[in-house]
């Protein structure tokens, strides 16, 4: 019976540093810079590579975090994820198109940065990318 209750509270410790860790994993919601996502597109297409497109707000300049945001985002192999970040005093983007340009002209000055992770999963961060 000693031995049942101790096996017992073994497997409880357990299953408490699991749920733990699980549950202190980081995420956008520790990043600087209060990221909110503005607008998204994604095609329709299942069977293909799939694309998506964010547009999303930050409140200054954060360029390591957007880096960090970006990573965060879903990507699919041999798809393609874009996030565009603007300032959030700025012009922000209600609708996205999934062709270049995928950013209304009217917003493209007040865009900051765009991170890219394309097909075969090599990511890129370009600062002002309009300018």
């Amino acid at each position: 019976m000693k031995r049942n209750r101790f096996l017992l509270f073994i497997l409880l410790g357990v299953v408490v540093i699991i749920v733990w860790n699980f549950l202190s994993q980081p995420g956008v919601k520790d990043l600087k810079g209060d990221f909110r996502e503005i607008s998204f597109i994604r095609n329709e297409q299942n069977d293909g590579p799939v694309i998506r497109v964010y547009a999303v707000s930050v409140s200054g300049e954060y360029w390591d975090e957007m880096q960090q945001y970006g990573d965060f985002m879903p990507h699919t192999k041999y798809g393609n994820t874009k996030v565009y970040f603007f300032k959030d005093s700025g012009g922000l983007p209600s609708t996205l198109n999934l062709l270049e340009p995928q950013v209304p002209q009217e917003f493209q000055s007040d865009c900051l940065a765009v991170y890219e992770k394309d097909g075969m999963s090599q990511v890129s961060f370009r600062k002002y990318p309009f300018k």
